[in-house]
């Protein structure tokens, strides 16, 4: 379930209005949860009947300002539709995933503290919760090159996702893409308490117990097999917005 508000754009398709009010109210849960790094990560959206064209926040934008109508309308070309000002490097990075793989249409990329420690870590993320075993046998890596500016790193990024939908981009942070925004705000939840988790879990100094990779797969097949694929998640999750100002 979606919140939604009559279509107030001449010429724009109610299919990019939802798109847009979804991709509004998952930059304010992202800011509700405190999962931002100020104005300095990013998530975004394909423009549905427009595969090669994708929203994105304007950069300077604070998470919890921002609105479905202010969203930046990007080509793959980096030429910008409509919008505000682009994040450079959140252009890289989602334009990556979304030339790559047409059945994506939203991505998250994060970097907050527990995953960027988890990112710094050689092992990465270890079997040590339920979270992570959810995932982990499904994690990609991909290594730190420096601030996404090189288009070049499109195709590395690209090959080291390649049919996943959660990678870790060590000394950086996290990269979630699915389908539908119930399943990428699911994955991301997941990801993160997953990290939050193991740093927590490593402070305390005790030996930790890794669950076997056999029960991490079972786990991963349960998780697969869910009827709604994160739409319960993200109906929940709706309920905690205070308003819907990001619906306009």
């Amino acid at each position: 379930m979606a919140v939604t508000q009559l279509n107030p754009k001449p010429g724009m398709s109610d299919a990019e209005w939802q798109a847009r009010v979804d991709l509004a109210a998952l930059y304010r849960i992202v800011a509700h949860f405190r999962m931002t790094d100020f104005i300095y990560t990013h998530l975004s959206a394909r423009v549905p009947g427009e595969d090669d064209v994708f929203l994105l926040n304007p950069y300077g934008t604070p998470f919890n300002k921002i609105r479905a109508s202010g969203l930046v309308k990007v080509g793959f070309d980096g030429q910008v539709v409509s919008g505000g000002e682009l994040n450079d490097a959140g252009f890289t990075i989602h334009s990556a995933v979304l030339m790559a793989r047409p059945e994506i249409n939203l991505v998250m990329h994060l970097h907050t503290r527990a995953s960027v420690a988890v990112a710094a870590q050689k092992r990465g993320l270890l079997p040590i919760s339920q979270q992570a075993t959810i995932l982990m046998g499904h994690l990609a890596y991909h290594d730190y090159e420096g601030i996404a500016l090189d288009h070049g790193e499109r195709e590395r990024l690209a090959a080291d996702l390649g049919d996943k939908r959660a990678m870790i981009l060590r000394n950086h942070g996290l990269l979630t893409c699915a389908a539908t925004v119930g399943a990428v705000w699911q994955l991301t939840y997941l990801l993160e308490t997953a990290c939050q988790i193991q740093i927590d879990a490593m402070a305390g100094g005790a030996e930790l117990i890794e669950i076997p990779m056999s029960v991490a797969e079972s786990n991963y097949a349960c998780y697969e097999a869910q009827a709604d694929h994160g739409e319960r998640d993200w109906r929940a999750v709706l309920e905690i917005l205070d308003g819907a100002d990001y619906a306009t």
